[in-house]
C-alpha cells in the first residue's frame, strides 16, 4: 500500500509514501545494529565473567591446599572459599540466563549451549561436591577432597576454555556482523539519497522549473505561453491553473484598453455626482432665509442636471396641501395651475405620500397625473423627488426637461440624497427661527418680571405718594405736603436708579477676555457707585465657559450686587470663583443685615422675584443657585455649575 501510495495519486501522498519507506528501510537497519550491539555488550561481558571463573577455580584449589597446610582448619580460609562457592554459582547462573542489568548475556548459538551444558554438569557433578566434602569432613576426608579437586581441575579448567573460545568466536562473527550492517548502511544511505534526488527530481524540481520557465517569458510579456500538464497531482493543477491564468490575461490584455475607458467613464460619473453632492452641501449648510436657500439649491441643481425648469413644493400642515416655494423656468399659467395642489392631485402628491421618486415621459404619462400641466407646458420629461428629514415629509422638489431625458440609477440615488440633504437644511432654519423666537420670547419674559419687581413697585408707590399731595394741597397743609414731596423725588430717584440699573442688566456682555476680568469690572463700578468694598477671589485653574454661560452667570452676579446694594446694608463684599474639571462654584458674600429666606414675606411674595429670576438664569445653563442668610449675619449665593449637568444642556 505504501509504494502504491509512493508512486500514485496527489503529491503530498507520493512524497509521504517515498519518505515513509525511506524511513521504515532505516529504522530497520538501525534497530538491527542495535541489537547486534546490544548482543556484543552481553557476550563481552559474558566472556569476561566465563573467563573468571578460570581464576576463581585456581582458587578455590589454593584455598584448600592452604587449609590442609594449617594444623586445623582456619576459619577465614573455610569462609573464603564459602565465598568463593557462592561467587561461581551466581557467576554460572548469570552465564546460562542472563542478567539484562549489567547487561550480561551469552551467545545463544548451540556450541556455547552445549559448553555452558558441559561446564554447568561437571560443576555440579564432580567440581562442587569435593568442595563441600572438604568443608564439611575431617582432616583425612578433606585430604582426600583435596587430591580429588586436584584431579578434577585440570579437565574442568579445559571445559572453561572451551566454553570462552565458543564465546569468543561467536564474538567474533558478531563483530563482523555488525561490520557489515555498518557498511551495508552506508551503501543503503547513498542509494536512498540518490534515489531521493532522482524521485524529487522527476516529481517536484522539474516540474517547478517547467512553471518558473513559463513565468518568466510571461513577465516578459509573452501571454501566448502554456506548460504541459504532465501529472494529475498538486503540481499538475498548478500547471493547469497557470495555463488558465495565462488564457485570462491574454483575453484581459485585449479588452484592457475597452475596460479602462469604460472604467474612466465610470470614475468621471462618479466624481461629478460626487462634486454635486459636495457643492450642495457646502451650499445647504450656509445659514440663509428659507426662500433663498429654495431658490439657490433649484437653481444649482438644475444647472448641475441641465434642466429646463424646476420648482420647490413645501408641505404646509394647516392646509394639508404643498405650495409653490420658488420656481424656475415655468410660465405664469402653470403657477396659478400649480401654486397650491392638494397632496393627492396629481403626481407630486403621491410621491410626497410615498416618499419614492418618479421621472417618466410626458408622452405615456402614468394614470397618477391628472393635472397633466407639465404636458401642456411642453415638457418631454418631468422628474419629482422628496424632500425629507429624519423621516418627515418636508415636500418634493421636481426637474423638468423639454427634451428625453433617461436619468441613470445613479443619479435617480443622488437626486434623492439632495432631497433629504434640503430637508434637512429647511428643518435646520425652521428650528433657528423657533429658536430665535423662544429666546426673545425668554428675554421678554425676564425683562418683564424685571420691570415687574422694581419699575412696577415704583410706580406704584409714586402713585401713592401723588395722591398724598393732593390730598395735603387740598387741606393746605404745607409742610405735609413738602415732605411728601420730598418722598416723591426719593422715589423718582431710586426708579432713575433701577431704570439705570435695568439697562446695565440687559446691555451685560462680557467684552473682557474672561469671566474673571468681566467680574472684577463689575465689582469696580459696584464700590465705585455705592462706595461698600468688594473683595475678588480666584481658586483653582481657570477653565474657559461657553460666552452664554458668561453672559447668564453675569446677570447672577449683577442681580445679586443689586440685592445688596438695595436691602442688605453691607459694608464689604467678596466673590469668590472656585473651578476645576469637574464643576464651577460663584460665591457672592455680603456682611449685611441678612435675612431669613423661608419666612421673609418679601422672598415668598410674587413682587419680588429676583431671587427667583437669579435660579431660573441657573437652571437655563444647567447650574443650581441657592442662596443661604440669617437675619443679622449677612447673605451668601452659591452657583454651582457642574460639567456633567451643563453637557446635557
Amino acid at each position: 500500500m505504501t509504494w502504491m501510495l509512493a508512486f500514485s495519486g496527489k503529491l503530498s501522498h507520493k512524497i509521504i509514501g517515498m519518505l515513509v519507506v525511506f524511513f521504515l528501510v532505516a529504522t530497520s537497519a538501525i534497530g538491527l545494529t542495535l541489537l547486534i550491539s546490544w548482543q556484543l555488550e552481553g557476550v563481552a561481558a559474558a566472556i569476561n565473567d566465563a573467563g573468571s571463573q578460570r581464576m576463581r577455580t585456581y582458587r578455590i584449589g589454593h584455598l584448600m591446599a592452604r587449609g590442609l597446610e594449617a594444623r586445623a582448619q582456619e576459619p577465614t580460609v573455610g569462609a573464603a572459599l564459602e565465598e568463593e562457592l557462592k561467587h561461581f554459582d551466581k557467576v554460572l547462573r548469570d552465564l546460562q540466563l542472563g542478567d539484562p542489568i549489567r547487561p550480561l548475556s551469552p551467545p545463544r548459538n548451540y556450541e556455547v549451549q552445549d559448553r555452558l551444558s558441559d561446564v554447568g554438569k561437571a560443576w555440579q557433578a564432580k567440581v562442587r561436591p569435593l568442595v563441600s566434602r572438604y568443608l564439611a569432613g575431617a582432616r583425612a576426608e578433606r585430604e582426600n577432597a583435596a587430591d580429588g579437586f586436584a584431579a578434577e581441575i585440570e579437565p574442568f579448567v579445559s571445559n572453561i576454555n572451551e566454553l570462552v573460545l565458543a564465546m569468543e568466536r561467536s564474538y567474533a562473527y558478531d563483530t563482523n556482523l555488525l561490520r557489515s550492517v555498518q557498511v551495508a548502511l552506508v551503501f543503503l544511505a547513498i542509494l536512498g539519497t540518490v534515489l531521493l534526488i532522482r524521485y524529487f527530481s522527476r516529481l517536484v524540481i522539474r516540474p517547478v522549473g517547467v512553471l518558473h520557465a513559463g513565468m518568466q517569458r510571461m513577465t516578459g510579456n509573452d501571454l501566448t505561453v502554456r506548460v504541459p500538464v504532465a501529472s494529475d497531482d498538486e503540481l499538475g493543477g498548478l500547471a493547469a491553473g497557470f495555463n488558465q491564468m495565462a488564457e485570462h490575461l491574454e483575453t484581459a490584455y485585449g479588452t484592457l484598453e475597452h475596460r479602462v475607458e469604460a472604467e474612466t467613464r465610470r470614475l468621471a460619473q462618479r466624481n461629478r455626482e460626487l462634486g454635486i453632492l459636495y457643492e450642495m452641501t457646502s451650499l445647504l449648510s450656509e445659514p440663509a432665509p428659507l426662500e433663498a436657500l429654495c431658490e439657490d439649491f433649484l437653481d444649482r441643481i438644475k444647472t448641475k442636471l441641465g434642466a429646463d425648469a424646476g420648482a420647490v413644493r413645501l408641505y404646509l400642515p394647516q392646509t394639508e396641501k404643498l405650495y409653490l416655494m420658488t420656481h424656475d423656468g415655468l410660465s405664469d399659467e402653470f403657477v396659478a395651475n400649480e401654486g397650491e395642489i392638494n397632496c393627492g392631485d396629481c403626481l407630486c402628491g403621491d410621491v410626497f405620500q410615498s416618499s419614492r421618486p418618479a421621472a417618466f415621459a410626458t408622452i405615456n404619462p402614468p394614470e397618477s397625473m391628472r393635472l397633466r400641466t407639465c404636458i401642456r407646458e411642453g415638457f418631454a420629461t418631468a422628474t419629482a423627488f422628496s424632500i425629507l428629514c429624519d423621516k418627515q415629509r418636508l415636500g418634493v422638489y421636481n426637474l423638468y426637461f423639454r427634451q428625453p431625458q433617461a436619468l441613470s440609477e445613479q443619479e435617480m440615488h443622488l437626486l434623492e440624497t439632495l432631497g433629504h440633504h434640503l430637508g434637512v437644511a429647511i428643518e435646520n432654519q425652521r428650528l433657528k427661527s423657533r429658536e430665535k423666537e423662544l429666546a426673545v420670547s425668554e428675554e421678554r419674559n425676564l425683562l418683564a418680571q424685571e420691570l415687574h419687581d422694581s419699575i412696577a413697585q415704583g410706580l406704584a408707590f409714586l402713585n401713592i405718594q401723588v395722591q398724598l399731595l393732593q390730598d395735603s394741597l387740598r387741606k393746605g397743609r404745607a409742610e405735609e405736603a413738602m415732605q411728601t414731596a420730598g418722598q416723591l423725588r426719593e422715589g423718582v430717584q431710586e426708579s432713575y436708579d433701577d431704570v439705570r440699573e435695568l439697562l446695565v442688566h440687559f446691555r451685560t456682555r462680557v467684552h473682557q477676555s474672561d469671566l474673571d476680568s468681566a467680574i472684577n469690572a463689575a465689582l469696580e463700578k459696584f464700590e465705585g457707585q455705592t462706595g461698600i468694598k468688594t473683595e475678588f477671589d480666584r481658586l483653582g485653574p481657570t477653565v474657559p465657559m461657553p460666552p452664554t454661560d458668561e453672559i447668564q452667570v453675569m446677570h447672577i452676579v449683577q442681580e445679586s450686587l443689586s440685592n445688596i446694594r438695595k436691602h442688605a446694608k453691607a459694608s464689604h463684599v467678596r466673590v469668590v470663583v472656585n473651578q476645576d474639571m469637574a464643576q464651577s462654584r460663584i460665591t457672592i458674600q455680603d456682611d449685611g443685615v441678612g435675612f431669613d429666606p423661608q419666612n421673609d414675606p418679601n422672598c415668598q411674595s410674587d413682587r419680588h422675584v429676583g431671587l427667583q429670576i437669579m435660579r431660573e438664569r441657573a437652571h437655563r445653563i444647567g447650574g443650581e443657585c441657592r442662596i443661604t442668610s440669617k437675619p443679622g449675619e449677612g447673605a451668601c449665593v452659591t452657583l454651582n455649575l457642574p460639567k456633567e449637568n451643563r453637557e446635557t444642556v
